[in-house]
C-alpha cells in the first residue's frame, strides 16, 4: 500500500503518518518546509512519544518526504493507494490544485486503480470540501473518472498532539497523547477498504463529528478562554481551576445534551466520555499552551463551530446553555496581538461593540435572549 501523507508536522508524524507506517504502508509525507523534508529524507525515521497512563517511545522508520508543491509530489499522487491530510482547514484548499493535477496526469497514464483521500483536519466534512476544490481546477473531461475511481472519504480525527519544544538532539521527536480516535466513513471509499490500524469505519459519520466537535473541541475552547481570563498559559493550569473545570464540564454536559437529543447517544456513557476528556486535558505530560488552542477567535464562533454550533443546537431542542453562553462571552474576550483573528475581533469590538461584533461573528439573530446574555456575561467579566 503506497501512503502520501499531506503535512509533516506534529499531528501528520505523531497521528496519522504513524498509524499509516503502523500498517506497512509504503510512506511519503509532503510538506511545504524544505528544512523539514530534507530532516526526514536523512533520517528516514522519527521517534513518537506516547504519554498517559503508561508511556512509551515508538520508532517510525522508512519512510520519505517530497517538497508539497514539486513534481515529486505529482509523481506519488500518481503511484498512490491512499492520501491523507493533516494541514489545517485554512491550507486544505490549498492543495486542491497540487491533488487535481496528480489526479489528472493519473488519469492520462492509466492508472484506473482506486485511490481514497481522506482530509484528517478539525472541520466537519473536510475531505467533501477538499473533494468540490479539487472538482473546480480539474478539467470536466476527467470528472466522471474522479467519481468512478477516486474516494473522497470524510473523518473525525482526536488526538491532541502539542507542539513539541525545540530539540536540538532530535528535531523530528514529537510527543502524543495516548487516547486517538480516527473515524471514516465507509461508505465513501472507492474499491477495497485499506487496511490501516486504529481507523475506525462507520455509516454515521456526523454523529461522531459532532460528538468530537461538541465535546473535545468545546470544551478545549471554553477551558482557553475562561483560563486566558484567569490568567493562565496552559490548558493543564487552567482545568486545575475548580471553577473553570465545573464551567467547561457543564458547557460539555449541555451540548452532550444536544447529541442525546439528536442521535440518541447513552447519556451515562457520554458524561463518562465528557470526564475521560477532562482527565486529557489535565495530562501532566502534555504542555499545551492556551493561545495555541485559543488562536482563530473568528473561526471558532463561526456558526458551525465548537461554540455557536452546539448553542444552536440547544436552542433547536429548548435545552439549557448557561456554561455555553460563559465560553462565547469569554471567546470575545480573547487578546493575543500575534493572532490576526484575534486583532480583528477586538477591532470589532472596538468600532461596533460588542453586541454587533457578537453577531457578526456567531450569525445569531438580534433579538435572540440569548444574544443579550452573552452580552451581559462579558460586560461582567470585563469587571
Amino acid at each position: 500500500m503506497k501512503a502520501l501523507h499531506f503535512g509533516a508536522g506534529n499531528i501528520g508524524r505523531g497521528f496519522i503518518g504513524k498509524l499509516l507506517s503502523e500498517s506497512d504502508a509504503e510512506l511519503t509525507f509532503a510538506d511545504a518546509n524544505t528544512q523539514l523534508v530534507d530532516q526526514l529524507n536523512h533520517s528516514q525515521e522519527y521517534q513518537v512519544r506516547v504519554v498517559g497512563d503508561a508511556q512509551h517511545t515508538d520508532v517510525i522508520r522508512h519512510i520519505a518526504a517530497v517538497q508539497a508543491n514539486s513534481d515529486d509530489v505529482i509523481n506519488q499522487i500518481i503511484k498512490a493507494d491512499i492520501i491523507t491530510t493533516a494541514v489545517g482547514p485554512q491550507v486544505l484548499a490549498k492543495i486542491a490544485a497540487t491533488i487535481a493535477k496528480g489526479l489528472q496526469l493519473r488519469f492520462e497514464q492509466g492508472n484506473m486503480a482506486p485511490v481514497n483521500i481522506i482530509a484528517c483536519e478539525n472541520m466537519v466534512r473536510g475531505t467533501s470540501q477538499l473533494k468540490q476544490a479539487v472538482l473546480a481546477v480539474l478539467p470536466a473531461e476527467f470528472h466522471a473518472l474522479l467519481e468512478a475511481h477516486v474516494g473522497f472519504v470524510d473523518s473525525a480525527v482526536d488526538r491532541i498532539v502539542p507542539p513539541a519544544a525545540a530539540n536540538e538532539e532530535d528535531p523530528l521527536a514529537v510527543t502524543v497523547e495516548s487516547f486517538s480516535e480516527w473515524i471514516v466513513d465507509k461508505n465513501q471509499f472507492r474499491g477495497e477498504i485499506p487496511p490501516v490500524q486504529g481507523m475506525e469505519l462507520t455509516d454515521n459519520l456526523l454523529a461522531y463529528v459532532e460528538r468530537k466537535l461538541f465535546t473535545l473541541n468545546t470544551g478545549h475552547i471554553v477551558t482557553a478562554y475562561l483560563g486566558k481570563l484567569a490568567g493562565y498559559k496552559t490548558i493543564r493550569e487552567a482545568i486545575a481551576d475548580e471553577e473553570i473545570q465545573n464551567t467547561v464540564r457543564q458547557a460539555m454536559q449541555e451540548s452532550g445534551e444536544v447529541l442525546v437529543a439528536r442521535y440518541g447517544f447513552d447519556r451515562q456513557l457520554h458524561h463518562a466520555y465528557i470526564e475521560k476528556i477532562l482527565t486529557r486535558f489535565a495530562n501532566p505530560y502534555l504542555v499545551d499552551e492556551i493561545d495555541r488552542v485559543g488562536r482563530q477567535p473568528l473561526r471558532k464562533l463561526g456558526a458551525e463551530d465548537r461554540l455557536t454550533k452546539p448553542l444552536l443546537g440547544t436552542l433547536e431542542y429548548g435545552l439549557p446553555n448557561a456554561a455555553l453562553l460563559k465560553g462565547i462571552a469569554a471567546a470575545l474576550h480573547y487578546q493575543n496581538a500575534d493572532d490576526p483573528q484575534a486583532v480583528e475581533l477586538q477591532g470589532w469590538i472596538e468600532q461596533e461593540g460588542v453586541e454587533a461584533a457578537l453577531l457578526r461573528a456567531t450569525g445569531l439573530k438580534a433579538g435572540e435572549p440569548c444574544v443579550a446574555t452573552i452580552v451581559a456575561e462579558y460586560q461582567r467579566m470585563a469587571k
